[in-house]
C-alpha cells in the first residue's frame, strides 16, 4: 500500500505555498497527494480573515467557503502537476484532529507556517506546532524564504541529538537520494563549564573529550543508514555551541532541515524540546520533524 502525502490547506497564502511544496515532494517520491481542509480552521486559530466574514455576510455559507478553499487548492495542484494522483477531503472539525487522524495513514503531513489569529507577531500557527509535537508520521512545516523551498541549494541538513536518531537520518538521506543532493549531518557540542573527572575511554582536555564524544555520537547515528544510501554524499559537521543556533544558521543554505522528535510512550503533551521549537519558529527553509519512538 502506497501511503499518500497529506497537506493541510487553510485558504491562506502560506497554506497554498505548502500545497505547492507538497505537490513537488509527491512527484519526487512518486506518491499520491491528499489535500485536507478542516472547516473549523479559522475558529481554531483565531478570527477569520475579513474576506471570509464579508463572504458570509453576502450569503455564502461556511460550508461553501470550505469547499471553495479545497477546490482552489486542488486546482492549483493539478495545474502544477497534471499527472499527479490527487484526492481531497473536507473535515467538519478542527484541523489538528483532522490532520492527526490522516497522519496514521500518511507518508508525511505538510502544513504552512503561520496561524491566522489576531496575534500578528505569531511566527508559527498552533496547528503546525501541535502536529509536529504529536503526529505519528513525519510533519513538514513549509516556512522560510521562497528560494529555500525550491530545491535551489542542493543540500539537506539533519540535526543529530544526544541519542542516535536513525529515523531522522534515514529520512534526510532518502530526501538527499530523491533530490540528488548532499546531506549535512550536524552534531553540536559544548565546552564543559567545569573540569570533570576524565572518562576512561576519552583522554585529553575536557573540551577535546567533548568534541570526541560528539564525533562518536555522529558516527553512531550514521552507521548503517549511510550504507543504505551509498550514492548520497554525506558531510559530517561538528559544531561548538548551541545546536539550535547552528541548525538555524545552516537552514539559510538548505532546501530542507530535518530533526528528530522523541515520542515517549505513555507521555502526553508536546515532545519537541527547545531545539525543535526554535527551528520551527526561525528556520529559513522547510522543516521536517521525524518521530523517533522510544
Amino acid at each position: 500500500m502506497v501511503l499518500p502525502l497529506v497537506v493541510g490547506v487553510d485558504g491562506s497564502v502560506p497554506g497554498f505555498h505548502a500545497v505547492d511544496w507538497a505537490v513537488d515532494e509527491a512527484v519526487l517520491h512518486g506518491l499520491p497527494l491528499r489535500i485536507i481542509h478542516a472547516s473549523l480552521w479559522e475558529r481554531y486559530e483565531g478570527a477569520a480573515p475579513a474576506d471570509t466574514s464579508e463572504a458570509v455576510a453576502d450569503g455564502v455559507t461556511e460550508h461553501e467557503l470550505a469547499e471553495s478553499v479545497l477546490e482552489r487548492a486542488a486546482q492549483a495542484a493539478r495545474q502544477r502537476a497534471p499527472k499527479l494522483e490527487i484526492t481531497t477531503g473536507l473535515a467538519p472539525e478542527d484541523p489538528v484532529s483532522a490532520l492527526l487522524r490522516e497522519a496514521h495513514l500518511a507518508h508525511a503531513v505538510v502544513t504552512g507556517v503561520r496561524g491566522r489569529g489576531p496575534i500578528k507577531e505569531l511566527l508559527l500557527g498552533s496547528v503546525s506546532l501541535s502536529l509536529a509535537a504529536r503526529a505519528p508520521c513525519p510533519v513538514v512545516v513549509v516556512r522560510g524564504r521562497a528560494e529555500n523551498g525550491q530545491a535551489a541549494n542542493g543540500r539537506v541538513v539533519v540535526g543529530v541529538g544526544d541519542a542516535t536518531a536513525p529515523a531522522a537520518v534515514r529520512y534526510a538521506l532518502r530526501e538527499g537520494a530523491v533530490r540528488g543532493c548532499e546531506v549535512e549531518a550536524v552534531r553540536a557540542w559544548r565546552r564543559p563549564a567545569h573540569r570533570t573527572a576524565p572518562h576512561p575511554l576519552l583522554t585529553g582536555e575536557p573540551a577535546h573529550a567533548e568534541e570526541n564524544h560528539a564525533s562518536v555520537v555522529l558516527d553512531e547515528a550514521l552507521a548503517g543508514v549511510a550504507e543504505e544510501y551509498s550514492g548520497v554524499t554525506v558531510n559530517r559537521s561538528l559544531v561548538e555551541g548551541s545546536a539550535r543556533h547552528a541548525l538555524v544558521a545552516r537552514s539559510r543554505a538548505a532546501d530542507l532541515l530535518v530533526i528528530g522528535a522523541h515520542r515517549r510512550r505513555g507521555r502526553l503533551g508536546p515532545q519537541l524540546g527547545l531545539v525543535g521549537h526554535t527551528v520551527l519558529h526561525h528556520s529559513e527553509c522547510p522543516v521536517a520533524v521525524v518521530p523517533e519512538q522510544e
